[in-house]
């Protein structure tokens, strides 16, 4: 029982991790493309970016905010997004 409890915890202070770097990938978006937070997040969320930056986490936080900008900008443009 005690084990389910530190997984637990481990996620929690996982997800949390990830929560935050989206929050900052959304910002640096927003400037980097001069739309706003709201449109920049629809924007990541409808195009699959929200969904790359989960499955490749452990990766894409490991690099500069610039490379990771042109990772989700070109994984957006892929599933039909129009921002360059």
């Amino acid at each position: 029982m005690l084990a389910y409890f530190k997984t637990v915890s481990i996620t929690m202070k996982n997800m949390d991790r990830q929560v935050s770097y989206i929050v900052a990938v959304i910002s640096n978006f927003t400037e980097r493309f001069g739309v706003s937070t709201p449109l920049a997040y629809r924007y990541l969320a409808r195009y699959k970016g929200i969904d790359f930056l989960l499955e490749f986490y452990d990766i894409e936080h490991t690099l500069s905010f610039e490379n990771v900008m042109s990772d989700v900008a070109l994984y957006c443009r892929n599933n039909g997004g129009a921002l360059t």
